[in-house]
């Protein structure tokens, strides 16, 4: 698992028929003090997080796994209300 912000949505208007009412947020993956330490990553988002959110994202086949078998590589799973180092 990564912490991740959501910095924006990416909009796709042609994509797999499974992803449809899958919202795609664009977030900078973050190291526990909040720097960025990969920037503009795509998740499907899981848990109605928005712009500025905190949240725990999961990759490969645990992204998977989060939206139901669909052909992603990154899921948002969690909204954090706090991270604690």
């Amino acid at each position: 698992m990564k912490i991740v912000r959501v910095i924006g949505t990416a909009t796709a208007t042609a994509k797999l028929t499974g992803l449809t009412g899958q919202k795609l947020m664009i977030v900078d993956v973050q190291d526990a003090k909040g720097k960025v330490l990969i920037p503009a990553c795509v998740a499907v988002d899981s848990v109605g997080a928005g712009r500025g959110d905190l949240c725990l994202m999961v990759e490969g086949s645990a992204a998977r796994m989060a939206s139901d078998g669909l052909p992603i590589d990154a899921a948002l799973i969690a909204i954090l209300d706090q991270v604690s180092v």
